[in-house]
This record gives structure tokens, C-alpha cells and sequence, in this order.
């Protein structure tokens, strides 16, 4: 969850200097939803890391990334 999604993906790619996303450079952005709350975009990145919301990830992120 960010407010500002250019910036964190720059942060994640130049700044990280160790941790799980230094693993798996370059980001980049191939999907995103906005919420009006930050208690919506709550709620979904929790489903979204949940074992469904994983298979809802895996099985769509070959569509996503040939956008």
C-alpha cells in the first residue's frame, strides 16, 4: 500500500539496500488498483496475500504482464 506508487517502486529499485525486495529487481509495475480508503486497499492487499488471493495472482499474472 503506498500514496504515491512511482515513488516506492523508485525506492525499491535504487534505495533497498537489503531485505526481500532487493531479491527480485528490477520492479515493475504490470497491475494496480485504487481505493478511495486506506482501509479498502487493506482489506484487499490481505486477500491479495492470502492462499486465495495468491492463485487469483498466479493465475492472471502472464495476462498482466503482456499488457
Amino acid at each position: 500500500i503506498t500514496s504515491h506508487l512511482i515513488l516506492r517502486f523508485y525506492q525499491h529499485n535504487e534505495f533497498d539496500k537489503k531485505g526481500w525486495s532487493v531479491r527480485f529487481r528490477p520492479w515493475i509495475v504490470i497491475y494496480c488498483e485504487w481505493y478511495a480508503s486506506k482501509k479498502e486497499a487493506v482489506k484487499k492487499e490481505k486477500w491479495l496475500k492470502s492462499g486465495i488471493g495468491r492463485k487469483f495472482i498466479n493465475d492472471n499474472i502472464a495476462a498482466w504482464s503482456s499488457w
